[in-house]
């Protein structure tokens, strides 16, 4: 693995602590909320001509709300004034929310979602908007509306999506946690690719408002720079909400921060580099994660490269994900849908030719998949795995053509890691794991049990610390030469 980043870090010093050190110093009085908002723009301001993390901002409301914060209210529920963003495809009120798709570029909704209202009731701010691919459907963040996100460990290359935009305004120090949202590995793989943390928790655990409540493989997620961070958000975004069919209450053991400070690397780890052939992995992936999880087995992990059988995986996903589409778009105006990008306006119409046999085969089949993964967590406590089988691409790529050799037909082909939490509903995350070649971060992959968020993050808590993270915020690299393009 290679040694700590040699990146630079010009930003204000406030940026560079974690999310619990700055809530932390809320607490004691020793900062203020007005004291990490100018710190967060002044941030902004320095690296968002270079990444494009962060188009749409909202200072005054940031700023109102930190004079409206209540500062009684303490505990692992509270953040105390701390700065965030939320991803473009979620509502705050009175703040352009674009989907990043051109029919609706001048959207201002007038009401907050129901998660976004908890964070804020919760001492979080938000001060803006990350970006996203159109709709949230793709691994490259660009859209109509804002163009390109970039990578900040190199700026012409991909930093993942759909929570593209979220990932590197963490990785650049722009705001100290951030939302996410993931079907396909949109929360998980820019984790991966800009060297944060990720979280895709079980379906019901932070649940939103949507039309179509009843849709599970979708959810919203917390985003940090390290495991403890996003333990912390998770506990200010899980509760139970009423609206939600599927919404169930936070930690049933009272904070999941609590279990990340417990964590030990004396736990059970099955490993599989490519879900017995079906997702293909660069050399350079493979050997890096294998030299990850020997440096856990010396640490006291029982570690064993086994995988359950997964046989119906990839159909069932893009079945699921076909019936997401047309379910999402059934009653969605024209003046929006004719205005979607190629890849997108397939998906909705594989969705919609889909056959109740189809349907039907996706039903038993996810069933029959959750039931092997459930004997499988009897021998282990998770199941690690590449976020991706690649290094980060260029992102003028619009998707990956090639991974390990593998010529893909699709653009979702490259993602198939992330397939398997999605369909199974368990909870997973992308922890780095160091810088690979190029210097460029990696990210594992840890797959948990049902509902099993908070052994989970101990266990992604437990690698963090084998490998010497968490990663700091960084200066974007290629600034100059991207400024020069331009």
């Amino acid at each position: 693995m290679s040694e700590k980043p040699a990146a630079a870090f010009t930003g204000p010093e406030l940026c560079r602590y974690e999310a619990h050190e700055i809530v932390r110093l809320l607490a004691r009085r020793e900062i203020s909320p007005n004291d990490l908002l100018e710190a967060s723009f002044q941030r902004m301001a320095e690296v968002e001509p270079v990444i494009n993390a962060m188009p749409t901002l909202c200072p005054e409301r940031a700023f109102a709300a930190a004079a409206a914060l209540a500062d009684q209210q303490l505990g692992p529920k509270w953040l105390g004034g701390l700065p965030l963003g939320i991803k473009d495809l979620t509502l705050v009120e009175g703040v352009r929310t674009t989907f990043g798709t051109a029919g609706l570029a001048d959207f201002i909704p007038q009401k907050t979602d129901p998660m976004v209202r908890r964070i804020e009731a919760r001492g979080g701010i938000v001060v803006g908007k990350s970006n996203t691919p159109e709709m949230g459907a793709g691994g490259n963040t660009f859209n109509a509306v804002f163009g390109p996100t970039r990578n900040p460990w190199d700026s012409s290359l991909n930093p993942g999506g759909s929570s593209g935009g979220a990932a590197a305004a963490l990785a650049t120090g722009e705001t100290w946690l951030s939302q996410g949202s993931d079907h396909g590995g949109s929360l998980r793989t820019p984790a991966a690719f800009c060297g944060v943390v990720g979280l895709r928790p079980s379906p019901g655990r932070v649940a939103n408002q949507t039309e179509a409540g009843f849709l599970i493989e979708g959810t919203s997620g917390p985003m940090a720079r390290s495991v403890r961070d996003c333990a912390l958000f998770l506990d200010v975004m899980a509760d139970h909400n009423p609206r939600s069919p599927i919404s169930y209450p936070g930690c049933e053991s009272g904070s999941f921060q609590e279990a990340v400070l417990a964590a030990s690397p004396k736990i059970r780890i099955g490993f599989t580099p490519d879900f017995n052939g079906l997702a293909p992995v660069d050399e350079p992936v493979r050997a890096h994660l294998a030299a990850v999880l020997e440096k856990m087995q010396a640490a006291g992990a029982t570690i064993e490269e086994t995988c359950p059988q997964l046989d119906g995986l990839e159909r069932t996903y893009h079945t699921l994900r076909g019936i997401m589409w047309a379910t999402l778009t059934h009653r969605m105006p024209d003046k929006i849908t004719r205005h979607f990008k190629p890849a997108l306006a397939e998906n909705v119409t594989f969705g919609q030719g889909l056959s109740m046999a189809d349907i039907a085969d996706a039903n038993l089949d996810r069933t029959r998949l959750y039931h092997a993964m459930v004997s499988y967590f009897e021998n282990w406590d998770v199941l690690a795995c590449p976020v991706v089988g690649c290094l980060p691409h260029q992102q003028s790529e619009e998707w990956v053509r090639e991974v390990g050799g593998v010529r893909f037909e699709g653009y979702m082909d490259w993602l198939r890691h992330a397939f398997l939490a999605t369909v199974t509903g368990l909870p997973a995350i992308s922890v780095p794991v160091w810088l690979g070649p190029g210097g460029l971060p990696v990210g594992l992959q840890l797959i948990g049990k049902p509902r099993g968020e908070a052994a989970l993050l101990a266990a992604a808590r437990a690698v963090e610390m084998v490998v010497g993270g968490p990663l700091p915020p960084i200066d974007p690299i290629g600034a100059a030469d991207q400024a020069s393009d331009a």
